[in-house]
């Protein structure tokens, strides 16, 4: 196979929603489960009818880019690596878990609570800096972009994942 129509995982992406406390016990689970320190996410627009607000935080996320497979491995046996093909898009797929205390080796927390929170799966294959950086930047093919059936492929071969 050509080397640069090999995929890799480029990156999974852990993030959790809410305000106030609610949040804070968000943060609080991100650290448990990737010992990092999670990003906090502000608001940029007003939504009077959901009292949101500018500068408002209401999310954190936590990327991990070094050996993802680890974490998505856990990930999907919180949700018996099961998905459906509406999940998955160009280059990405993404998941929720309803519950934290499904994923494996994780207790209850009482601090916590029962909390979800969502995983995003961005995958690249090999010559995608070359659109990214700012120097010297060149333009990337639609050939370089991967497809949902090559997505699809990738995780039922290395991660045995059922797509229904």
């Amino acid at each position: 196979m050509n080397p640069m129509k090999e995929l890799k995982i480029e990156k999974v992406i852990l993030s959790v929603g809410g305000t106030g406390e609610d949040l804070e016990k968000g943060i609080k689970l991100l650290e448990i489960l990737t010992g990092r320190k999670p990003s906090k996410r502000k608001t940029k627009k007003r939504i009077p009818s959901l009292g949101v607000r500018p500068k408002l935080e209401v999310g954190a996320v936590v990327t991990i880019r070094k050996n993802p497979e680890i974490i998505l491995k856990k990930m999907l046996a919180a949700i018996d690596n099961k998905l459906r093909r509406k999940q998955v898009s160009e280059n990405t797929f993404s998941f929720g878990i309803k519950e934290y205390i499904e994923i494996p080796g994780i207790d209850y927390q009482r601090e916590i609570g029962i909390r979800g929170l969502d995983v995003t799966v961005t995958f690249m294959k090999a010559g995608k800096r070359i659109g990214l950086k700012k120097i010297k930047k060149g333009n990337i093919p639609k050939r370089q972009a991967v497809s949902r059936e090559e997505i699809i492929k990738f995780m039922e071969e290395k991660f045995q994942t059922k797509f229904v």
